[in-house]
């Protein structure tokens, strides 16, 4: 069985690397860049439309209000950026958001923030892959007409790529994320070009349709709250931010600057971005409605629901570029795969955060261990399967699957900003240099500045987007948040009952005696190696134990161990119903009570066998015992193997395998006893 999984997959995920090559692995800016900005860097192919969907419920005429929400954002994605790159210098470990709040506002605190970040990281997959899917099916039928299996057929594409390494992912993705970017800036520069140069007209393909306003005459609060919701739906174009204060550890020295160069190179490049694709979206007069084929009207008369809405973006290049033109296409593809590749920032946020809070013992502690390709395997399985979840409940539909997006995010921003201003307090109080101090004083006013906006923006969102969907997005806050306390409790709870005790005492105290038990059906070979090393225990009474199934079995038996002579008593209890485990348990608890201070150490004879059928055929009481056994308080179990000879050919694969690079082997022994391969050196 072992060999049937190793070759599927090696040929999925390549060989297992060894722990000394984990600095191999490191990132430079260049690579770093599509690896851990993907996620805002690709936003801007839906936040520009999502604001549009939320300005078309007061009709065309509230598009006007679309370069001013355009500007806060810029506002906050700066304010943003600017604090972050705060926090990659105070704290370089890859925490981000946790460690801040877990070590300046208390354990509650940085739970909330690791709840918040683990939601919006699984919402990150499924928000980008759906937007991808969509953006795809403008072009190929197929793809929309089966969004929710493209969909998560492409995460599993993606957990394969992710499995495989972070550099080797991080190649892989930094070529289309590139084209994108490099795509969306001739856009807007040809754009521009054609606009203010050659005086061009340049219509959306929906340039001449018609919106009705789901309500008219919007005026005072209603109209200030539809302001809001449509900034708050373009907040969408700073998710991902933190990925980058998450990860510094994956970068190469000095980390926590190239971190920081790449906050600030992210932040410009999604701004840039952002506010051209708004600005040509007004010039070119494109609509979007949130139900299109109600509200969308040609010549008076609504389009109908077998209308197929483009993303803004994709209307936009249509108009710049001329449709199906080669940049046309060419954007629209990279388009399409940014968007499946912007996933990728949280198949890196993710994994890193669950092994970090495995660490501290709020998740099962395998998510603390790297794969064979030194990545966090069980935390991108784990993030696939939740994300897979929700594409399929949601069929899907980024439109309803982005209002339960950014709650996560805003929560952890305004949270891990609260703490570095505590941060920097505490530093104030103790430093007496001069220049050092007047440094943390610019950073507290920076931190202060964005925690007070995220705080805002996060009241924002709650109020525009709760009964849109945020709640969902809230109760799975929730949920994160009990089940990591609940482990943490456990893990407490065990390291307190298995603590040592000072000096002498307790369990490290010798037992009175030492009671061996010998379980036998047959005097046969296994039987005999069990007794050959039972007494070599020296234990303070021996005996070997039968249960009487069959009347004409116990006699052959009671036969057979005269005529061997075998010099150790045989007991055998009487089993009415034909049961074994429960007399054998009843008769250990019986030693138990009569003598508390003795230890039961039992001997099963267990066969060894060389195919995994054959397991099935032999060992089930002995398993059955066993687990009982297991819950016995002062008994101790032992199997005594007997290999068959079909055990040969289990032998001969594992010395076929003796050169295999073999899952799991950076995990097992000590590196420092297998030759070592000299690392390359890199330029």
């Amino acid at each position: 069985m072992p060999k049937l999984t190793d070759v599927p997959k090696r040929i999925l995920i390549g060989r297992a690397l060894r722990s000394d090559r984990l600095g191999e692995t490191l990132l430079p800016k260049r690579i770093a860049l599509p690896v851990f900005a993907s996620d805002p860097l690709s936003s801007v192919a839906y936040a520009p439309g999502e604001v549009l969907l939320v300005l078309s419920i007061a009709g065309a005429s509230a598009y006007h209000f679309s370069p001013w929400i355009a500007l806060a954002v810029v506002v906050l994605m700066f304010t943003v950026v600017a604090s972050y790159r705060q926090n990659v210098h105070a704290y370089p470990s890859g925490g981000g958001d946790y460690e801040v709040a877990n070590t300046n506002l208390g354990r509650k605190a940085g739970l909330t923030v690791a709840s918040a970040l683990l939601v919006d990281y699984v919402l990150t997959v499924a928000v980008s892959i759906s937007s991808g899917v969509e953006n795809l099916g403008s072009a190929i039928p197929f793809v929309i007409e089966n969004k929710v299996l493209c969909a998560i057929g492409i995460i599993v594409i993606l957990t394969l790529m992710n499995l495989r390494g972070v550099r080797e992912s991080g190649k892989l993705f930094a070529i289309p994320t590139y084209i994108f970017v490099a795509g969306v800036f001739i856009m807007i520069a040809w754009g521009a070009y054609r606009g203010f140069v050659l005086n061009d007209t340049m219509d959306a393909p929906t340039a001449h349709f018609e919106i009705k306003p789901e309500e008219d005459g919007l005026a005072g609060f209603a109209l200030v709250f539809l302001l809001l919701r449509a900034f708050s739906s373009g907040c969408a174009a700073l998710t991902g931010v933190e990925a980058i204060s998450n990860g510094v550890p994956a970068f190469r020295k000095p980390k926590s600057k190239n971190a920081a160069t790449t906050l600030a190179l992210m932040g410009t490049l999604a701004v840039t971005m952002f506010c051209g694709i708004i600005g040509l979206a007004m010039a070119t007069d494109v609509k979007m409605a949130e139900f299109p084929g109600r509200d969308l009207l040609r010549d008076g008369v609504p389009v109908g629901e077998g209308y197929v809405q483009n993303p803004v973006i994709t209307q936009v290049a249509a108009a710049v570029f001329g449709q199906d033109t080669f940049f046309f296409v060419l954007l629209a593809a990279a388009t399409a795969l940014v968007l499946f590749l912007a996933a990728n920032t949280a198949y890196n946020g993710f994994p890193l955060l669950g092994s970090i809070l495995a660490q501290d013992r709020y998740l099962p502690r395998q998510l603390h261990t790297r794969g064979d390709r030194l990545a966090f395997s069980n935390g991108i399985v784990l993030l696939a399967g939740a994300a897979i979840l929700l594409v399929w409940v949601y069929g899907a539909d980024s439109t309803k699957l982005i209002q339960l997006y950014i709650v996560g995010v805003f929560v952890s921003f305004t949270l891990s900003q609260t703490g570095m201003v505590r941060h920097w307090n505490r530093h104030l109080r103790t430093e007496r240099d001069r220049a050092k101090r007047r440094h943390m004083i610019r950073s507290r006013a920076i931190n202060t500045f964005g925690a007070f906006f995220t705080g805002l923006v996060l009241i924002v969102v709650l109020a525009t987007k709760f009964t849109h969907g945020a709640w969902v997005a809230l109760l799975g806050m929730v949920i994160f948040y009990g089940t990591m306390s609940a482990i943490r409790r456990h893990y407490d709870h065990v390291a307190r009952e298995i603590a040592a005790a000072e000096g002498p005492g307790g369990d490290g105290v010798r037992p009175s005696r030492v009671h061996t038990i010998v379980l036998v059906s047959k005097v046969h070979k296994p039987t005999l190696r069990a007794l050959a090393f039972a007494k070599l225990t020296r234990s303070d009474r021996l005996e070997a134990l039968s249960i009487n199934v069959d009347p004409v079995e116990t006699k052959q038996l009671r036969d057979e161990w005269e005529r061997h002579g075998i010099n150790v008593p045989l007991k055998i209890l009487d089993s009415p119903y034909r049961e074994i485990t429960r007399p054998v348990i009843e008769y250990v608890r019986s030693l138990r009570t009569e003598n508390p201070r003795d230890v039961i150490s039992i001997f099963i004879p267990e066969y060894v066998v060389g195919h995994w059928f054959e397991q099935v055929l032999h060992n089930q009481s002995a398993l059955r015992l066993k687990g009982r056994l297991l819950f016995t308080p002062g008994v101790m179990v032992t199997s005594v193997p007997y290999q068959l000879e079909s055990s040969e050919v289990a032998k001969k694969r594992a010395r076929r395998r003796a050169d295999w690079a073999a899952p799991g082997s950076v995990r097992r022994g000590p590196v420092d006893t297998r030759p070592k391969k000299e690392p390359t050196e890199k330029p």
